[in-house]
Formats: C-alpha cells, sequence, structure tokens
C-alpha cells in the first residue's frame, strides 16, 4: 500500500534501526550458502598449503608426536558420531551427540589442528582459525536454521546441549523421554560406513606418512 509524502517523510525510528539489520541478515543469509558450497574446495587448497608448508619445513618427532594428542581424539570423536548421526531423517540426540551439537566439526577441528602442531607451522594455524570463522561458523548457523524448522524438539535440545564445546556430563535423559525407541539407538557401523568416515582416517595415515617423508628426506638435506 501507498504512503503519503507526509509518512514518507517522517522519521520512524523502529524502521531506520531494522534496515541495517535486515542488510545484514540478508548478507549473512547469502554468505551461508557461499560458504557451504566452497568449504569442500577450501579443504583441497588447505591440504595444498599444507604440503606447501611440507616442503619448507621439516617436521620434528616431537611435535608429530604431541599433535597425536589432538588428531586421535578427533578421528575417534568422528567416526563415534558418524555412526550415530542420520542426516536429514531424524534429530540425533544420543551419543556423542548428547555432549555436543557438532561432534563432527568438533572433531575436524581437532585434527586440523593437530596436523598445525605436527607441523610447527603458524602459518597454517592462522589459516585454520580464519577457516573456521569465515567458513564453518555460517555453515553451523545455516544447519541449525535448517535443524531448528525441520525439528520441533531442536530448540530445547539446543538449551540442553552446548554448540560445540561439549557438556561435562550427557544431556538430561528428560530430552529423550519423548523420542521413540529406534531413534535413541546406538552406534552402528553400518552408518558409519554409509558416511564413509574411514576416509578421515585414511586421510590422517596419509599425512603422517607424508610428514615423516619428509622428516626423512629433509634429514638427507633435501632442498
Amino acid at each position: 500500500m501507498n504512503q503519503s509524502d507526509e509518512s514518507k517523510q517522517a522519521y520512524h525510528p523502529a524502521t531506520a534501526d531494522q534496515a541495517p539489520a535486515k542488510t545484514l541478515s540478508g548478507w549473512m543469509t547469502r554468505w551461508q550458502l557461499v560458504a557451504r558450497r566452497i568449504r569442500v574446495p577450501l579443504g583441497f587448497v588447505s591440504a595444498g598449503l599444507y604440503l606447501w608448508e611440507l616442503y619448507g619445513n621439516s617436521p620434528r618427532p616431537g611435535p608429530m608426536l604431541a599433535s597425536a594428542a589432538l588428531v586421535l581424539p578427533g578421528l575417534w570423536l568422528r567416526g563415534y558420531a558418524a555412526g550415530y548421526v542420520k542426516k536429514n531423517r531424524e534429530l540425533t540426540m544420543t551419543g556423542p551427540y548428547a555432549y555436543t551439537r557438532n561432534p563432527l566439526y568438533l572433531g575436524s577441528i581437532l585434527i586440523a589442528f593437530g596436523f598445525a602442531v605436527a607441523l610447527t607451522s603458524l602459518v597454517f594455524a592462522i589459516v585454520l582459525i580464519g577457516g573456521f570463522l569465515m567458513i564453518y561458523v555460517p555453515v553451523i548457523a545455516s544447519e541449525e536454521d535448517f535443524l531448528r524448522r525441520t525439528f520441533p524438539k531442536y530448540e530445547e535440545y539446543c538449551e540442553r546441549v552446548p554448540r560445540l564445546i561439549p557438556r561435562l556430563t550427557p544431556a538430561p535423559s528428560s530430552l529423550t523421554t519423548h523420542v521413540h525407541e529406534t531413534e535413541r539407538g546406538s552406534f552402528s557401523f553400518s552408518l558409519y560406513c554409509r558416511h564413509r568416515e574411514y576416509n578421515s582416517a585414511m586421510g590422517a595415515l596419509l599425512l603422517y606418512a607424508s610428514l615423516e617423508i619428509a622428516r626423512l628426506l629433509h634429514g638427507h638435506g633435501w632442498r
């Protein structure tokens, strides 16, 4: 409905305040879509950067061993979560999802920073932090919007379970009191295989092999 000239010239604080908010919201929505599309290609770019850093740095046994304190728990957490989650079909609230809403992403973060420790690369660590803030934070927000629209119980789940940093104890059992028995479930190896989570373990083994090969080559005067 058209407004009169007088109403157009009048100052409406609420409208003035909402305009920047809507602009920011629209920008965030667009960036969430972009982030979802580029996160996998950026993963390959990050791997390329890691190999480039590996070429210029000689890995040492101490940091390589120390990195396992992050990489192994990360692999375990991703594998554990992959055996529970039924993407887009059910709201998973058991297993690792009773401690954190995003165990897969948390596992990925542990693995990535573990390999940054193995290479003792400040550059790679900075790239990881930037990638997490620019890519994974908006992707997580986008996925949460979808889950909130799809599953009525998600809001209550969010109140009980933190987004990333896990609880020390699982969420209260009352959260799943009314969940159907088939939705509670337990770890499923078939789900683990269906999600091809073994690829994470294989990738980690290849990176450790690359680190060891680079260490030996640098020790023999390579480069």
